[in-house]
């Protein structure tokens, strides 16, 4: 038995032996690879092994000392781990995964990344080119010969089926071309196994000398115009998307407020764009916009829309007059819309502008013309300035009489305002959807640039612990919290093992209100109070059942602690961010139906089943009648 032992080993060395390069001076595909991230300045790369991706996992350990692997405990996780370090820290990162299922698993992540516009490499090993179509183990092939790459095609900015490892070299370089140019976004590599492996005799491209650092300027014709629009508003207002984030365009948006006297609203993804205790600004319009930001943005005469989409969540549905009132020509709002993309110009709201370029060079370029044509606006003066502060003196009063600190178990409400109130200034804080990123985009203050790590357009259950995690790798010496509900944290809390392995000193509060309330919250708003089907987290007896977190967090070596009281917020702060590792609060948030979520002040278009319709006005008539 052991002679055969030692036959089967003998075999398999001789059969890696042929894969490897025979020549000194050649390096393999894998090799290539690796030692092109080290080129690009990546300090990590995250990844799950296994037999599809053993060439570049070979590769690593020979490189371990100049670019470290991380082990995420699920693939999805580990893509959103590169995105909270890129979005902390501008640096890319790279994802590998095996074939088949460890791939796949990627794909939730990247949609989420593409939605956002987050750059993320992320490399799937496949079935060796000679290989392919007669079933490998995990390939995919009964319509294409391993057609694995065609599940990657609409969630990536391009996706990349290598033949051969003369071709890694270049298809290196592109990918990092075409994720960091333009509208950013993730790049997939298909790595099949015998091309991982093979010999390459080709130099290294010079990242600095195949991409260009030069970011498109507006038409020139066209600022002149939206500078003139601007000046001669009334009621002039500035939109923000996420693109003001990855341009950097922070001071220029300051400066130009502050020049023309208007108020800056902020979609999530771009929260932390403009410090939020200025006094231009003014919250957030859109389903789950403020009172403040929805009665500024659909009075707005002239919009100066920046890197958004206008998508559905932050127009209300585009139900005219509630987010926003653009019309026809010469009508209603005026909108000048900036953006890298062309697509996005245009694309929901006709535009009596439309600026194609990136963000901070087109505002640079606007401030200059505005400079040297208008005087600034002494907008403090004004009856614009003063309606907005009474707008806002109004939403933090309705937002202290609403809490209820006394009860217990507490209010999301009253958790958030404890956070923040604890919190350093340039904190960073990362929530997922749900109810805690709803009332975060209406009740938290950020005040510094990359401190709001948000899941947006794909609203994508699970991102906060692995996001938060990335975050605190870009930045070690800030403090980094995530808040997520207990569904969502359900979905990636395998993560804490990776969190401890790396002995990261990330808060995690788990808000738990034992089920998907966000939901029964959401049954309830369109459907009537009745509703809360499939939502709550209930036993064959129909009890609330809730695992307890606190104990889970200790079986991963981590500090943690449960409470449920307002008062017990801040110490427990105080003492998981004193932990050399990480750390989990549980707190046990309210499952009242008043005080389990936030009054939604915006409209968003969920349709109401046919049978429903006369039981859902009878409903509406009933609470109006209460509410007088």
């Amino acid at each position: 038995m052991r002679f055969e032992e030692n036959k089967y080993k003998r075999n398999t060395k001789k059969k890696l032996n042929t894969m490897v390069a025979e020549k000194k001076d050649e390096l393999t595909g894998s090799e290539v690879i690796v030692e092109y991230l080290i080129k690009e300045g990546l300090p990590y790369v995250l990844g799950i092994p296994g037999h599809g991706c053993l060439g570049l996992t070979d590769a690593l350990l020979k490189y371990k000392d100049k670019i470290k692997v991380i082990q995420p405990k699920q693939e999805m996780a580990g893509v959103h781990m590169a995105v909270g370090y890129y979005r902390v820290t501008g640096q890319p990162l790279a994802v590998f995964t095996s074939i088949g299922p460890g791939a796949i698993n990627t794909t939730i992540g990247l949609a989420d990344a593409y939605v956002d516009s987050m750059p993320v490499l992320v490399m799937t090993g496949n079935t060796h080119v000679h290989m392919r179509g007669v079933g490998v183990l995990q390939e995919i092939e009964r319509q294409k010969d391993s057609s694995l790459p065609r599940i990657f095609e609409p969630v990536v900015k391009r996706s990349f089926e290598l033949a051969s490892a003369e071709q890694v070299p270049k298809v290196m370089q592109r990918s990092f071309n075409i994720m960091l140019s333009g509208r950013k976004g993730p790049v997939h590599i298909d790595l099949p196994m015998d091309v991982q492996c093979d010999p390459i005799s080709k130099a290294l491209p010079d990242p600095e000398k195949r991409r260009t650092s030069a970011k498109p300027r507006g038409d020139l014709k066209l600022i002149k115009e939206a500078s003139e629009l601007l000046m001669t508003a009334k009621r002039p207002l500035i939109w923000l998307g996420g693109g003001v984030v990855d341009s950097g365009a922070f001071k220029e948006i300051v400066d130009l407020a502050e020049f023309v006297g208007a108020p800056v609203l902020a979609s999530m993804m771009a929260k932390d764009a403009f410090p939020n205790d200025h006094p231009l600004f003014g919250w957030a319009t859109g389903s789950k916009g403020t009172k403040v930001g929805l009665a500024l943005s659909s009075k707005a005469d002239v919009v100066l829309a920046i890197g958004t989409r206008f998508a559905d969540e932050s127009t209300c549905s585009y139900k005219k007059g509630v987010a926003w009132n653009f019309g026809p020509a010469g009508a209603d709002s005026r909108l000048i819309h900036i953006d890298i993309d062309p697509h996005e110009i245009g694309k929901n709201y006709r535009t009596d502008v439309g600026i194609l370029g990136d963000a901070k060079t087109v505002l640079l370029d606007l401030l200059a013309v505005l400079r040297e044509t208008h005087a600034p606006r002494s907008y403090e003066e004004s009856e614009y300035f003063k309606e907005i502060q009474d707008l806002k003196e109004e939403w933090f009063k309705f937002l202290d009489d609403w809490r209820k600190p006394e009860l217990e178990p507490v209010m999301i409400s009253c958790v958030l305002k404890e956070v923040r109130e604890f919190l350093d200034r340039d904190a960073v804080i990362v929530t997922s959807s749900g109810n805690v990123q709803a009332q975060m985009i209406q009740e938290i203050a950020f005040y510094e640039p990359h401190t709001c790590i948000t899941a947006g357009g794909f609203s994508t259950m699970g991102y906060t612990l692995p996001a938060a995690i990335g975050a605190k790798l870009g930045l070690p010496e800030k403090q980094v919290i995530g808040l997520v509900g207990d569904g969502d944290f359900m979905m990636t809390m395998q993560e804490l093992h990776t969190a401890k392995q790396l002995n990261l000193n990330v808060v995690i509060t788990v808000l738990n209100n034992a089920g998907w309330i966000a939901i029964t919250d959401l049954q309830r708003a369109v459907l009537g109070e009745d509703r809360g089907y499939a939502t709550e987290f209930e036993d064959n007896n129909g009890n609330v059942y809730t695992p307890d977190f606190s104990e889970i967090a200790k079986g991963f070596g981590c500090w943690s602690t449960q409470i449920s009281k307002a008062e017990e917020i801040k110490p427990a702060l105080e003492e998981a961010f004193n932990q050399e590792g990480p750390a989990v609060i549980e707190i046990m948030v309210n499952r009242d139906p008043k005080y389990t979520g936030s009054p939604a002040w915006g409209w968003w278009d969920v349709p109401i089943p046919a049978y429903m319709k006369d039981k859902r006005e009878k409903y509406l008539k009933e609470k109006e009648a209460e509410d007088i």
